[in-house]
């Protein structure tokens, strides 16, 4: 149940205006990633582009903006389905046990890409996260903006879906629209251009044959 004017109580008891960056695909400009970074390790939360849908999220080892996420989103951290968005494969042994090669094959043949991959989660896993969960989700989208905004952080992002409150499209897609209706929430909205309106396949690989759990934008190769 969504209750409008707890928003307010829980989102921002500050006064500054939320930023707006708007940054380019195919050439984002390092001073600008560098603004969002500083806002992500000052405990920040951003909206940023990715190849499906535009993502709220945060530093991952930030627990109080990781809370604030949740919060809105009106879940618990740790019953949540929160992914992992990554820049690279490296991010793959810092917070999952041991990948089966064949579970490994298929991650490589698909990302960067619109994929979500569930994996069994290590120990590095922030606490908070795991609550009874074992798994964690995996993403490495083919977006260099945000590849590159994690790289410069040195560790993933929180993601999380932006949804509308409009009944027939499920996500928002105007990043303008996006910024207004995220003012109250998040400390940057980076405009990275129009988002999709379909979002990632997710891939349970925690069992010997991976399983499509939903079937979103992208055809999974094997």
């Amino acid at each position: 149940m969504y209750f409008p004017f707890l928003k307010t109580y829980f989102y921002r008891p500050k006064l500054e205006k939320t930023m707006l960056v708007r940054l380019f695909n195919e050439n984002p400009n390092p001073r600008e990633i560098r603004k969002v970074v500083d806002v992500l390790r000052g405990g920040g939360v951003i909206v940023y582009p990715t190849d499906t849908v535009y993502g709220l999220g945060c530093d991952i080892t930030n627990q109080k903006a990781v809370e604030k996420v949740a919060r809105y989103k009106g879940i618990q951290v740790e019953k949540s389905n929160f992914s992992f968005i990554c820049s690279d494969f490296s991010h793959l042994s810092d917070y999952t046990k041991p990948i089966p090669n064949h579970i490994f094959k298929l991650i490589r043949k698909n990302l960067p890409g619109p994929f979500t991959f569930i994996l069994e989660a290590n120990n590095k896993v922030p606490k908070y996260f795991k609550g009874k969960k074992k798994t964690v989700g995996i993403r490495i989208p083919d977006n260099n903006i945000i590849r590159e905004i994690v790289r410069e952080l040195g560790n993933p992002i929180l993601s999380s879906s932006v949804h509308d409150d409009d009944e027939i499209l499920e996500y928002t897609t105007d990043p303008e629209l996006i910024y207004e209706k995220f003012a109250d929430v998040a400390d940057l909205v980076i405009d990275g251009g129009y988002g999709e309106l379909v979002p990632s396949t997710i891939i349970d690989c925690t069992t010997d044959e991976p399983t499509i759990t939903r079937q979103g934008k992208g055809e999974l190769e094997y």
